[in-house]
Order: C-alpha cells, then sequence, then structure tokens
C-alpha cells in the first residue's frame, strides 16, 4: 500500500538497499493507526452511551478496524476484495474479530471500572 501511495504521489521509492525496510515500516505504522484510531473511535462512543454487549460490540469493532483496512486497499486498486476466496477472507477476518473482541472488552472494563 505505501509503495500504490509514494507512486500516486509522486514520490516512488527508489529501488536500493533498504527499500523493503522503507516500505514496510510505514506500512507497519498504518497498522498501527487504524488499530490506535478505531480503538480511540469506538471508545468515544462507548463514552457517548453506545455500549452494545460485547457479543455484539466486539465483532462490529473488529469489523470497523476491517473497513479501514480493506476499503483504502480496494480503492488504491492494490486487492479487489469481490476477487478473494473464502481462505483470503477468513485470513482477513479472523485477526480483525480477534482484535475487535479484545480491544471492546478493554473499553468496557475500563469504563466499569470508573
Amino acid at each position: 500500500m505505501v509503495e500504490k501511495i509514494t507512486e500516486k504521489a509522486g514520490h516512488p521509492v527508489p529501488e536500493s538497499d533498504g527499500r523493503d525496510n522503507r516500505l514496510s515500516g510505514p506500512g507497519a505504522l498504518t497498522g498501527i493507526a487504524v488499530g490506535v484510531g478505531t480503538g480511540a473511535a469506538v471508545a468515544l462512543l462507548h463514552r457517548a452511551g453506545v455500549r452494545p454487549p460485547g457479543r455484539l460490540g466486539g465483532p462490529a469493532t473488529g469489523a470497523l478496524a476491517m473497513v479501514l483496512t480493506d476499503v483504502p486497499i480496494a480503492g488504491l486498486g492494490i486487492s479487489d476484495p469481490r476477487t478473494w476466496s473464502p481462505a483470503d477472507w477468513t485470513a482477513d477476518a479472523l485477526p480483525h474479530l480477534a482484535y475487535g473482541l479484545v480491544t471492546y472488552g478493554l473499553i468496557s472494563a475500563a469504563h466499569r471500572h470508573h
């Protein structure tokens, strides 16, 4: 994704030693930003009173993170989710579901302790 964005911006990462690192570093930071941003948005909604039970809130949190990850991938033409196999979808959905369950569980637990 970083490679596609830098190309569209007119500043592609040049072929050289360390190129893979220059591409993977910002990619990892993008994933962290999506995770932190999703968690912050869900925490703000929770604080505002939007508190579905964990069996709904956890999967919804994971789904939000998945959408925020997959829409840019599709929009940039990096991959087309319509062509993904069931195994591809599973490989994408399971980590996002785990993230959502843990994140929503922590947000809910923090709220109960206040």
